[in-house]
């Protein structure tokens, strides 16, 4: 038990940076009171954020945003997104795609459609 806690507490010791603090290149940051917002951060590693944002029909917050940096093989990670009363939607060439569905697959939903237009009940 004793080696276990030792062990416990040495991984959550802090580690030392790998380098000196980035530097912030930009912060700007504005919001009006009224739900709408917007604001942009970049540091000189690369790394920026920045979302918009405005009250949604259904109480929700209506944001557009991004953000952007570098992973550990030097490629640039960027990802936008809109997130809304539909939920959270990115967008980004590393997101995997999922595959389009197998014809008999169509052919299914199309047959429950059709069942379901002939008033055929699926949940109770």
């Amino acid at each position: 038990v004793l080696l276990v806690c030792l062990a416990a507490v040495a991984a959550a010791a802090p580690r030392p940076q790998d380098g000196p603090p980035v530097a912030i290149l930009r912060d700007d940051r504005h919001d009006d009171g009224n739900g709408n917002f917007n604001y942009a951060f970049e540091s000189e590693d690369g790394t920026s954020v920045s979302a918009a944002g405005a009250p949604g029909a259904a109480g929700q917050s209506n944001i557009q945003g991004s953000f952007r940096f570098t992973l550990p093989d030097g490629t640039i990670a960027e990802v936008s997104y809109t997130a809304d009363e539909e939920g959270f939607k990115p967008q980004s060439d590393l997101l995997p795609i999922a595959p389009p569905l197998p014809a008999h697959a169509l052919e299914q939903i199309q047959f429950a459609e059709q069942q379901r237009a002939a008033g055929v009940v699926f949940e109770k």
